[in-house]
C-alpha cells in the first residue's frame, strides 16, 4: 500500500496505522544552489562539491553532491511525509553506490520492513534512485513512529539567500587577468591592515608596492604581523605628511601609477594631490564604493560616500561623471544612475530632489555623458523593480540601477556601512578625478576588501594608460 499525503496539510501516519510493506516516496532534483546551501549549513566545503576545476580531475570528473545531501532527503521524507510529524530517529544505515550530479532527479523511497509493538519502533528499507533508475544510495532506518494523530498546516520552509563572497571576489579578480602589475605608492602603511593589504595585492600580481613611511615603524609592524617584506622597496620618511608629499611627487614624475592610502588621514593624502596641478584633471575628485550585495543581482556603485561632504549641483555633475566613466571601465556599457533622495517626486522643500531633476535635464542636454540618469528616486524604487511598479514609476533605471548617487556624504556613508554590516555586502573603494587612481581603504577593511580596492585601481590605471596613448 502506498501513502499519499494531503497537499494542504502535513498529516502523519501513526504506529497503529502503519502496515508492513507500506511505502512513501519523495522526488528532488539536485541544483547548484542545493550544493552551496548544504555546504553553508554543514561546513563541508570539500572542493569536490564546490570547485569545478578541481572536481574535473577527481575520480568522478565533475562536481558531485555531498553524499549526506542524498541521506538528508531520507530524513525529510521520514519527518514530513511518512511517518511524518512526531517521528524520532533511532538509527540510520547508508550505503553510497553512485555519485549524484547537478541536474539528477532522485526518487527517495522508504518501505516498512517490520514493526515492534514493545517500543513503537518501525524499521524501513531506504532506496534512492536517479532518473536512470540507478541506485545511488540504499540502507535501513529505524524510527519511533508517532502515536498521536496530527494534521498541521504546511509550513513554508525558511529561505536561504546564497552568497559566496569568495566566488564574487574571484570573479572580480578575473577582470585583472592578463594585466601587468603597476607600481603603487603605499602611503604610510604603519598598521597591520594597510601593510598586509598592500603585500596581499602584490601577491595577487596587481601592484608593485613602494612603501613610503618611517622605515623602522613599517618593519616593526611587519615583524609583529609576520609579514614578509623581502624584495619590497621602502622609501623612508619621517611622518605621514611627508609620506603623502613624497607619494604625490612620485606620481607627478610618473614613478607610480597608483596611490594607496595607508594609516594616514584621507585629508592628508588628498591635500598632497590637490597641491600638484599636474595631478588634477579639472574635475572634482570623488570617491566611489563598489559593492557585491547578496540580495542584488549585480555589482552596485555608490558615490560619493567618503570625500565630498555637501556637494553642490556643479560638484555632483563631476561626481556622477566620474562614477559613469569608472562603471564603463568595469564593463557596464551604459550605466544606469539613480539619483537618490527621500522621495521620488520633486519637492521644493527637499533640495536634493531639485538637484536630481536638474542633473537629469543636464544629462539630456549632454552635460553628463555615457550613462542614463533618473531621479529623484527613493532607495526602494532605485533598487527594487517591484517597489517602482507599485509606485507606478516608469523608468529604465528604477529597480535596475548600476550607480546610486547619494545627496551627501552623511547619507552615503550610512548607506554604505548598512550594506556592509547589515546586508553582508563585500566592498571596495576608489578615489577618482585625479590623473591617477587612489585606492582608499578603511581601517576596518579586511584583506579581501583591500585587495579588491587594489584591483579597481589596477583597472583604472590601465584605462588611464589607454586614454593617455589615444590622446598623443
Amino acid at each position: 500500500m502506498n501513502f499519499t499525503p494531503n497537499t494542504e496539510l502535513i498529516e502523519n501516519v501513526t504506529f497503529d496505522e502503519i502496515t508492513v510493506g507500506q511505502s512513501a516516496r519523495l522526488l528532488r532534483t539536485l541544483s547548484v544552489a542545493d550544493i552551496q546551501a548544504f555546504a553553508a549549513v554543514s561546513g563541508d566545503t570539500n572542493p569536490a562539491h564546490l570547485d569545478a576545476k578541481y572536481a574535473n580531475d577527481t575520480l568522478y570528473h565533475g562536481v558531485i553532491a555531498h553524499g549526506m545531501w542524498s541521506g538528508a532527503l531520507i530524513s525529510a521524507l521520514l519527518g514530513t511525509k511518512f511517518p511524518g510529524p512526531g517521528t524520532i530517529y533511532l538509527d540510520q544505515v547508508l550505503h553510497f553506490t553512485q555519485p549524484v550530479r547537478i541536474g539528477d532527479t532522485l526518487t527517495v523511497t522508504v518501505t516498512v520492513l517490520n514493526k515492534d509493538d514493545t517500543d513503537k519502533s518501525v524499521e524501513l528499507d531506504c532506496q534512492v534512485l536517479n532518473q536512470k533508475g540507478e541506485r545511488v544510495l540504499h540502507g535501513t532506518a529505524k524510527v519511533l513512529a508517532p502515536t498521536v494523530k496530527v494534521a498541521l498546516p504546511r509550513v513554508a520552509g525558511p529561505q536561504i539567500q546564497l552568497f559566496d563572497p569568495q566566488a564574487r571576489f574571484n570573479e572580480l579578480l578575473a577582470r585583472g587577468a592578463g594585466l601587468e602589475a603597476v607600481r603603487c605608492a603605499v602611503v604610510h602603511p604603519c598598521d597591520a591592515g594597510s601593510l598586509s593589504g598592500a603585500i596581499d595585492a602584490a601577491r595577487y600580481g596587481l601592484i608593485i608596492p613602494v612603501l613610503i613611511g618611517p622605515e623602522k615603524r613599517i618593519r616593526q609592524v611587519a615583524e609583529q604581523a609576520d609579514i614578509d617584506l623581502h624584495g619590497i622597496q621602502i622609501i623612508s620618511v619621517e611622518h605621514s605628511h611627508a609620506a603623502a608629499e613624497r607619494a604625490a611627487e612620485m606620481a607627478v614624475d610618473g614613478e607610480v601609477e597608483i596611490l594607496m592610502k595607508g594609516s594616514l588621514h584621507t585629508d592628508e593624502l588628498v591635500h598632497a594631490v590637490l597641491l600638484r596641478p599636474k595631478l588634477r584633471t579639472g574635475r572634482r575628485m570623488s570617491h566611489v564604493f563598489r559593492f557585491d550585495i547578496p540580495l542584488y543581482s549585480k555589482p552596485l556603485l555608490i558615490t560619493d560616500a567618503a570625500l565630498n561632504i555637501r556637494p553642490t549641483l556643479e560638484e555632483k555633475v563631476d561626481i556622477i561623471q566620474n562614477a559613469i566613466d569608472f562603471a564603463r571601465v568595469m564593463g557596464v556599457k551604459t550605466p544606469k544612475v539613480a539619483i537618490l533622495s527621500a522621495v521620488e517626486t520633486v519637492n521644493p522643500n527637499i533640495p536634493s530632489t531639485l538637484d536630481a531633476a536638474a542633473l537629469c535635464k543636464m544629462a539630456e542636454r549632454g552635460q553628463i555623458k555615457g550613462g542614463v540618469l533618473d531621479g529623484p528616486l527613493a532607495f526602494d524604487n532605485a533598487i527594487s523593480a517591484h517597489a517602482a511598479q507599485v509606485k507606478n514609476i516608469k523608468s529604465v533605471v528604477a529597480g535596475d540601477a548600476d550607480i546610486l548617487a547619494v545627496p551627501d556624504l552623511e547619507s552615503g556613508n550610512m548607506l554604505a556601512k548598512q550594506l556592509e554590516y547589515l546586508a553582508g555586502a563585500s566592498s571596495a573603494g576608489l578615489m577618482l578625478g585625479a590623473r591617477l587612481p587612489i585606492a582608499l581603504t578603511s581601517r576596518a577593511d579586511g584583506p579581501m576588501n583591500r585587495v579588491a580596492s587594489a584591483l579597481l585601481a589596477l583597472l583604472a590605471a590601465h584605462d588611464a594608460r589607454r586614454t593617455s596613448s589615444h590622446s598623443i
